[in-house]
C-alpha cells in the first residue's frame, strides 16, 4: 500500500518539537562561553533563527506545547564539555540536510499566503545557519586533519610492525620495545613533514601543526604497544593491539566526521582495510625472514 502523506498539523507537531529543541539547546549552549565572545553571538543567532522556525509551525497547531527531550540537552551538553563546542553544534546540525530535503517535499502543503515566510526558513537551513556555524570553529577544526594524519599513520605503521614481530620474534617485550622506538623515530619524521607541509599556505601555527601530528602518533604507538609489555603471549599482545587501534580509528574518525562534515563509513573502511592489509603484509613477511635471524630473538 502506498504510504500515507502527513498532514500540515501533523508535520507542523513534529517540527514545532524539532526545532524548539534546537532553539533551546543552542541558548544553552551560549550561556558556555564568554559572554560578549563571537562564539557567544554566533549561538545566540542560532538560537533566535531556530526560535523564528519554532514560531512558523506553531502558528498551525495552536494551543500544543512543544516537546523538548530532557536527555538529548544533557546529551549535547556533555559532548560539549568532552569534546567542545566545535563538535557539539556540527553534532546538532548534521540532520540540517536532510531536513531540507524534507522541507522540499512539504511545500505543497504551506498556504499561499505563508509560502515567503517558509522560502526564508528553507534559506535559513541551507545557507544563513552554516554562516553562523563558520564562526563557532575553535583550534578543534584547524588541526584536526593534522591529529587525524598522525593517528590514522600511527594506526598503520605500528600495527605492521607489531605484526612483523609477531612474525620475527620469539618474546612480545622485544615486539613492544620495537613498536615504541619505531612510533619516536617516525613522529619526529613525520612532526618534521607537518611543519614543511603547513609553511606551504596554512593559515595556522607550523609549530603547533608538527605538535598534533608528532604527539598523535607517538601517543597512539603507546598505547598500540603497551599490550605487548602486559602478556607473553604474541598472538593475544597482538589481538588487544589491533582491538585498540580499531576502537582509536572508530573514534578519530568519528570525530572528524562531524567536525569537517565527512561520511564515517568510507573513511572508517578505508583505513581499517588498509590497516589490516599491512598487517597481514608485514606479518607473512616477519614470518619468511624468521630464519635469517641467528638463535632466534
Amino acid at each position: 500500500m502506498p504510504r500515507k502523506e502527513l498532514g500540515l498539523s501533523e508535520v507542523a507537531r513534529a517540527r514545532m518539537s524539532d526545532e524548539y529543541s534546537d532553539y533551546t539547546l543552542y541558548d544553552r549552549l551560549s550561556r558556555t562561553v564568554k559572554e560578549g565572545s563571537q562564539f557567544a553571538e554566533a549561538l545566540k543567532e542560532l538560537s533566535a533563527t531556530e526560535h523564528r522556525h519554532f514560531e512558523f509551525w506553531r502558528r498551525y497547531v495552536p494551543g500544543e506545547e512543544p516537546r523538548v527531550s530532557r536527555a538529548k540537552i544533557l546529551w549535547i551538553l556533555l559532548l560539549r564539555r568532552v569534546l567542545g563546542l566545535t563538535f557539539a553544534s556540527r553534532y546538532l546540525d548534521r540532520h540540517e540536510s536532510k531536513v531540507v530535503d524534507e522541507y522540499g517535499a512539504l511545500a505543497h502543503l504551506i498556504p499561499e499566503q505563508d509560502r515567503k515566510s517558509f522560502e526564508e526558513m528553507v534559506a535559513d537551513e541551507r545557507g544563513h545557519e552554516k554562516e553562523f556555524e563558520g564562526r563557532i570553529e575553535t583550534s578543534a577544526v584547524q588541526y584536526i586533519s593534522f591529529v587525524v594524519l598522525g593517528l590514522a599513520d600511527a594506526l598503520v605503521e605500528i600495527t605492521g610492525i607489531h605484526a612483523g614481530s609477531l612474525g620475527l620474534y620469539h618474546r612480545t617485550v622485544i615486539a613492544g620495545l620495537a613498536g615504541v622506538l619505531a612510533g619516536a623515530a617516525a613522529s619526529l619524521a613525520m612532526a618534521s613533514a607537518s611543519f614543511a607541509q603547513a609553511k606551504q599556505g596554512f593559515k595556522g601555527s607550523a609549530r603547533l601543526s608538527a605538535t598534533y601530528t608528532g604527539v598523535s602518533y607517538f601517543v597512539t604507538a603507546v598505547i598500540l604497544a603497551t599490550p605487548y609489555f602486559l602478556t607473553s603471549d604474541m598472538v593475544y599482545a597482538l589481538s588487544v593491539s589491533l582491538t585498540l587501534a580499531v576502537l582509536i580509528l572508530a573514534v578519530t574518525t568519528y570525530y572528524s566526521s562531524i567536525i569537517t562534515e565527512k561520511p564515517f563509513t568510507k573513511d572508517f573502511l578505508e583505513i581499517l582495510a588498509i590497516m589490516f592489509a599491512v598487517t597481514l603484509v608485514l606479518y607473512l613477511f616477519g614470518y619468511a625472514v624468521r630464519p635469517l635471524v641467528p638463535g632466534g630473538i
